[in-house]
């Protein structure tokens, strides 16, 4: 009998196969220009809203940095801010472990109350369950974002530049000769519950990047030209650059020192034999923008304390692959990662 695997919901490519002969199939359905097999951060459900759903289960639920509370608010507002969506209405599910500890779930919701007020999203809608099931706590949102001004300037000088067709920010949005920019710092939520694990004795200084990148994004789009948005939860830049690169049917060189990585995270990376490129972040996002804008967009996201953010690379039609020019001068091809390294970190 063939039994479900953990890396068939984890990310990555064994993700994306098992959705894609199991799932979607049955439920293919297209309410506006994105379907459910566009596999997309959030699908539209009118000219004016999109819609996305996730649930969370990350362990430790509280970890330096944030909470599974902290997760759930800020995912799902990133997974709408990336398709150039101000994040609006949320629903938020409880699944509550039976003797669960009462001062924890206090500082969850504290945490999702704090994030829900910064990035002025209100929830709307929810329900609760306790089990018996060894689950700690699991949390699932729903949540609605709004057309807004800020996507409407993006659009409006991207199409001065190259026709675009597409309503929202889309992955599939890339063209050949396009700057590829991240926003900050890699495989510090990754690291930050590998470390909370207290399983390896490594002393670090690290906590969660988790962070409402609507913060941000709001002030970018204003500067326009952006093609595509992704944030690189599960699977890390490596699957978000994968993705994108596939579903708009371009290649990309990616510079290596480039990369915005902390000396002692890569570092702990290696120890562990873990690559940086495939671990969970939860407050950057990986874009491509208009060469002509690009180092504008650097400009902005600085302002606005993204201060590591930088060019990692350009877009190209020489080659179909994600190809990186390493440090030491060779090139190598960056592979979609099979799964998340790490379960249960987000």
């Amino acid at each position: 009998m063939k039994m479900i695997r953990i890396e068939d919901g984890a990310g990555g490519k064994y993700m994306g196969e098992f959705l894609k002969k199991y799932v979607i199939p049955k439920f293919n359905a297209k309410v506006g220009e994105i379907s459910l097999s566009d596999m997309e951060d959030s699908s539209d459900i009118s000219s004016e809203m999109v819609f996305t759903t996730d649930t969370y289960v990350v362990d430790p639920p509280v970890f330096p940095g944030g909470s599974i509370g902290s997760l759930a608010v800020c995912g799902t507002a990133n997974d709408l801010a990336v398709m150039g969506a101000k994040p609006a209405y949320m629903s938020l599910s409880l699944v509550i472990q039976e003797g669960f500890p009462l001062d924890t779930f206090e500082q969850v919701l504290d945490h999702l109350k704090q994030w829900t007020d910064v990035v002025d999203i209100k929830v709307i809608t929810g329900d609760t369950k306790v089990v018996n099931s060894g689950i700690g706590i699991a949390i699932n949102t729903s949540g609605i974002g709004v057309r807004n001004p800020h996507l409407e300037e993006n659009l409006k000088v991207l199409r001065e530049f190259r026709e675009y067709p597409f309503q929202w920010i889309r992955d599939r949005g890339l063209s050949e000769g396009e700057s590829i920019i991240i926003t900050g710092n890699i495989a510090e939520h990754g690291v930050t519950i590998m470390k909370s694990r207290d399983e390896l004795g490594f002393e670090i200084d690290v906590k969660s990047d988790v962070f409402p990148v609507w913060l941000f994004v709001k002030d970018i789009l204003d500067v326009g030209g952006i093609t595509a948005m992704k944030d690189p939860t599960r699977g890390g830049i490596a699957g978000v650059l994968n993705e994108i690169a596939e579903k708009s049917r371009v290649g990309m060189l990616i510079h290596e020192e480039m990369i915005p990585i902390r000396e002692d995270v890569k570092g702990f990376c290696e120890v562990l034999g873990l690559d940086p490129l495939t671990m969970a972040n939860e407050g950057i996002v990986v874009m491509g923008v208009v060469e002509e804008l690009a180092e504008d967009v650097i400009r902005a996201l600085k302002k606005t304390g993204q201060k590591n953010a930088t060019i990692i690379g350009k877009t190209t039609s020489d080659f179909e692959e994600v190809v990186m020019e390493t440090s030491a001068g060779t090139t190598r091809v960056i592979p979609p990662p099979t799964s998340d390294p790490i379960p249960r970190v987000c």
